[in-house]
């Protein structure tokens, strides 16, 4: 068996803080499919019923519970899962429907979609053109290169 100083850290680091209340970490994935953005978050052994999300603006929070059930009386030989609070915030920014959020638990891992807003969906512009009935007209040059001679393809 190797040593793992970091591993070993992280114990000793654990063991002064254990009981110790605060917030834990929430592991997130958040990537864009087509016209959604979809966050993932790590939240294994969670009751569903604990977990709580909600939109302030533009900020998204979740929140979530777990409460590890133990015997009365039992002495710990280990104990590497976190229970408490973890909670995460995001700035969704100005390009999201905040209205079509939805969220799925499933398997330890909950889903948050957020649509992508109609106005920040990319869009084709139509090109029209002006009231000019003459065509525009573009001008082919020949010779060796040089810029004299030439003349403009596009009018001001």
């Amino acid at each position: 068996m190797k040593f793992d100083p970091f591993r070993e850290l992280d114990r000793v680091a654990g063991a002064l803080l254990e009981g110790r209340p605060g917030l834990r970490l929430m592991p997130i994935d958040l990537y864009r499919e087509k016209d959604h953005y979809i966050l993932s978050a790590d939240l294994p052994g969670i009751d569903p019923g604990s977990v709580d999300i909600d939109v302030d603006g533009q900020l998204l929070t979740i929140r979530a519970e777990r409460t590890l059930r133990g015997a009365e009386g039992v002495k710990w030989l280990t104990r590497e899962r976190e229970s408490g609070s973890f909670l995460r915030q995001l700035n969704l920014g100005q390009g999201v429907d905040t209205e079509g959020i939805s969220a799925r638990y499933e398997n330890g891992v909950l889903n948050v979609m957020i649509p992508v807003s109609a106005r920040s969906k990319p869009r084709k512009i139509e090109i029209v053109s002006g009231g000019s009935s003459a065509p525009v007209e573009s001008t082919a040059v020949e010779g060796s290169g040089s810029d004299a001679g030439r003349q403009g393809a596009v009018e001001a």
